[in-house]
């Protein structure tokens, strides 16, 4: 059996009732200012960027792109395709029936 997918009206609804309930059992709702839920001590939080550590030394490996290249161009190059073989045909008469084969190229 397939669950039945669940509308923006019903997800707005299941929120509205459960904000009820959380209002009735004496919840209270703190208003904030937009963005100020991210911040930290007023700032954005700067523990999830990833340019805290210095920049790293790249190891060359010019040889290694230099053999990778070098390999590349070593292949043989493609054979040409296979002459095509010739097929067999069937002619028909006027009226559909088959009268000989015939190869074709």
């Amino acid at each position: 059996m397939i669950k039945p997918k669940t509308t923006k009206k019903d997800t707005r609804k299941e929120l509205e009732s459960q904000v009820d309930q959380f209002i009735k059992a004496n919840g209270t709702i703190q208003q904030v200012n937009m963005g100020e839920s991210g911040l930290v001590d007023g700032k954005y939080s700067t523990s999830h960027i990833g340019f805290n550590e210095p920049k790293q030394d790249r190891t060359p490996l010019n040889h290694v792109v230099a053999a990778i290249q070098q390999r590349k161009n070593s292949k043989t190059p493609p054979t040409p395709p296979a002459k095509k073989r010739p097929k067999k045909v069937v002619i028909y008469d006027d009226f559909g029936e088959p009268l000989r084969w015939v190869w074709k190229e």
